[in-house]
């Protein structure tokens, strides 16, 4: 009886040791001073999951949905030069919290010497 508790007690231990989640570490990203990236559509250019065109940012290789402003602040997604169909430059302030980037500024670059600079 006392080899079958030890045996179980090991075989509970093993099944707990195995039944842990890892936990994905959040980058720590936080532009107090601004910063340029890469800014399009998450769904559209960046591949990101999602139910409708939403802008997102690209930093480091990795795209985040952004709060703060909207896709729709700075003209319309679907035009031409639009969100949806290139990817533009922005200067930035914010930081990433769970998995989103919050903005605190963003001021989208020109391409063309024509269209006004866009600032939240």
């Amino acid at each position: 009886m006392k080899k079958f508790i030890t045996l179980m007690f090991f075989a509970f231990l093993a099944i707990g040791v195995q039944a842990q989640q890892k936990t994905k570490k959040e980058p720590a990203i936080d532009f107090k001073t601004p910063h340029i990236v890469e800014t399009a559509c998450g769904e559209c250019k960046f591949g990101l999951k999602g139910k409708e065109c939403d802008l997102a940012v690209r930093i480091d290789g990795h795209a985040y949905f952004v709060d703060g402003t909207d896709i729709d602040d700075h003209g319309d997604a679907h035009a031409k030069d639009g969100f949806c169909n290139k990817i533009r430059k922005a200067e930035v302030t914010g930081k990433v919290v769970n998995g989103r980037f919050k903005a605190s500024f963003f001021n989208l670059l020109k391409d063309d010497p024509a269209q006004p600079n866009t600032k939240i």
